[in-house]
């Protein structure tokens, strides 16, 4: 009896242990300890990248997703509070994937809305730390969402767009690279 109790045991946590599958971003674009490349760079404020939007992958979304959510994230910015590059928000459950250049380009999944930076304009604006500083490091983070949309206009700054993500959210994964100048 003891063994058949720790076969079901064992086969219990295996089950749990595959409908739980962990969730995972990718990008073909963005190596996790990385430099990030000139092409996702700013292209103003002093720096000459190309700020192109970078390609990110997703995976392992949790039962009960009902959209998701993209932040890119320095906390290494000397502002106090950070600085937000890029948000995007009421990307649909049945999503997986943001392409290459998307932002601004009307290549996001239908329904998705880009917040502002902390460069003031929606949409991408990529790494461009003071000259000088210790390389910053940037955060890309998708997070599934326990709710179909954020109540957020296109003009939400990212602390406010953040604010609603973590209230709302049942995982999430990251890309953190590096970039200085």
């Amino acid at each position: 009896m003891r063994l058949l109790t720790a076969a079901f045991l064992a086969a219990s946590v295996v089950g749990a242990t595959a409908a739980q599958a962990e969730m995972k971003l990718t990008s073909k674009d963005l190596t996790s300890g990385k430099t990030m490349a000139d092409a996702q760079v700013f292209n103003s404020f002093g720096c000459t990248g190309k700020n192109i939007s970078p390609e990110l992958t997703w995976s392992g979304a949790p039962q009960g997703t009902k959209s998701f959510a993209v932040m890119v994230y320095d906390p290494d910015a000397p502002t106090g509070s950070g600085w937000w590059h890029w948000s995007v928000f009421n990307l649909p459950a049945d999503a997986s994937k943001i392409a290459t250049g998307a932002s601004g380009d009307k290549k996001l999944p239908a329904g998705a809305v880009e917040g502002r930076t902390d460069f003031g304009t929606s949409g991408y604006g990529g790494a461009c730390p003071p000259v000088g500083d210790a390389p910053h490091h940037y955060q890309f983070t998708v997070y599934a969402l326990s709710v179909d949309k954020l109540p957020l206009p296109e003009t939400a700054p990212g602390a406010m767009v953040g604010y609603y993500v973590r209230a709302n959210t049942l995982d999430k994964a990251s890309i953190e690279v590096t970039y200085g100048r």
